[in-house]
């Protein structure tokens, strides 16, 4: 009998979002944000294991173990480093992630000392119009052309040092949520905090409607996702599907929707597996859920890093769809809550491929993209072997070339 997708409960799931992005945790400085997600895995009774740094991986059982399949989203977040103590009394910064510089000007932020926290603003070198006139407006745009303004009677790189301020201290820009009775949600971070909301609440979903999971389902959560590495580890050996959640780009010459869930095609580690992606598809349109096809030339996710630190898997990419990545982020609840249907429209269908329980197999049980009752043929008949002989013979070499 085919289950139905429940209700979601989007309460939790903007409760979850909202929580997560008050947590700072840009790449190497996850811990406080691991914790909180390890205690909404507990308050839903799922079992869960850390790797040394922090990646969550949880475990939802299913009639089968293999093969499994793993879904995956990220709790870090882009930020910065302190890069130097400046003689003004301000601080250079670098970024952590890639993201553009002005997106940090204006921001108010974090300072995180090694005996505490200091708040400030990122802004340009040239910052008051009554000062400079119109070379605030013709200066550059760099990470070299920005500096952060510490809240402290700080004059110079002495007062700095007195402050507890090093090189080298975590910097969190502020994320600045706000939600709007539209539907539209704008805050930095969305990029992952949103996507890890969505899984939260499709295993919650699972759980409150005691759905039935045909294979093992391990939900895991990243730490370091925005520098590359992201699902490198965590993964179990019978993993065989893994489905990235991530934020999807709404732009000119982009299909995405900030109200509809994003199954990517492509992005630029390449194609994702075709028959993942096709099912993905599939249960989308039997289920009514909103969803657009995409490809992302300038992306990479948590899927690329576990392809690339040698696991043999199929992977796919969904996402919600949403404006200005990296910067002041906005989706829409649309979106939100098509990519929780999907995901758990995913968890409860079969797997792609029985043959996938095990790493290496014979032909039997293969997938099959192309029958040969799909192919397109050429109108005209091709030559049968001995025609093609006849016709090489009957022309001369310099014919040939």
């Amino acid at each position: 009998m085919t289950q139905k997708i429940p209700p979601i409960d989007y309460e939790y799931l903007e409760e979850t979002m909202l929580q997560l992005l008050a947590i700072p945790s840009p790449v190497g400085l996850t811990d406080a944000v691991v914790r909180y997600a390890a205690g909404r895995l507990e308050a839903l009774e799922i079992s869960y294991e850390l790797t040394r740094r922090g990646a969550i991986r949880g475990t939802l059982r299913g009639r089968e173990a293999q093969p499994a399949r793993a879904i995956v989203a990220h709790l870090d977040t882009l930020g910065g480093m302190v890069r130097s103590l400046k003689s003004n009394g301000r601080l250079e910064i670098v970024p952590i992630g890639h993201w553009s510089s002005r997106f940090s000007e204006g921001s108010r932020l974090t300072i995180f000392t090694d005996a505490g926290h200091v708040r400030g603003t990122c802004l340009p070198l040239k910052t008051s119009g009554h000062a400079f006139g119109g070379e605030v407006d013709t200066q550059p745009v760099g990470w070299e052309y920005v500096e952060v303004r510490v809240d402290l009677p700080v004059t110079d790189r002495a007062s700095l040092e007195q402050a507890g301020i090093n090189v080298g201290d975590w910097i969190a820009f502020d994320p600045e949520p706000e939600l709007l009775p539209n539907g539209y949600i704008n805050s930095r971070y969305l990029d992952d905090k949103a996507a890890v909301a969505a899984l939260l609440t499709a295993c919650k979903a699972v759980r409150d409607h005691k759905l039935k999971l045909p294979v093992d389902v391990y939900p895991l959560l990243t730490i370091t996702e925005e520098v590359g590495s992201g699902a490198s580890a965590a993964l179990h050996g019978d993993v065989a599907e893994m489905l990235s959640l991530d934020i999807a780009i709404a732009a000119p010459g982009q299909n995405t929707s900030e109200h509809a869930a994003t199954i990517c095609m492509q992005d630029m580690s390449g194609p994702f597996d075709y028959h993942l992606t096709h099912k993905l598809i599939s249960l989308a349109q039997e289920n009514d859920i909103a969803f657009r096809r995409d490809i992302f030339r300038y992306y990479r996710s948590d899927s690329a890093a576990a392809v690339e630190a040698g696991n043999d898997i199929r992977t796919a990419l969904i996402g919600f769809g949403a404006d200005a990545s990296h910067g002041q982020e906005r989706t829409h609840r649309d979106a939100l809550v098509a990519l929780t249907q999907l995901v758990i429209a995913y968890m409860i269908s079969e797997p792609v491929a029985r043959r996938d329980s095990n790493t290496m197999g014979s032909l039997e049980g293969f997938t099959e993209q192309l029958r040969p009752q799909d192919m397109v043929l050429p109108s005209t008949p091709l030559p049968t072997p001995e025609e093609f002989l006849d016709t090489q013979l009957s022309v001369t070499p310099s014919e040939r070339l």
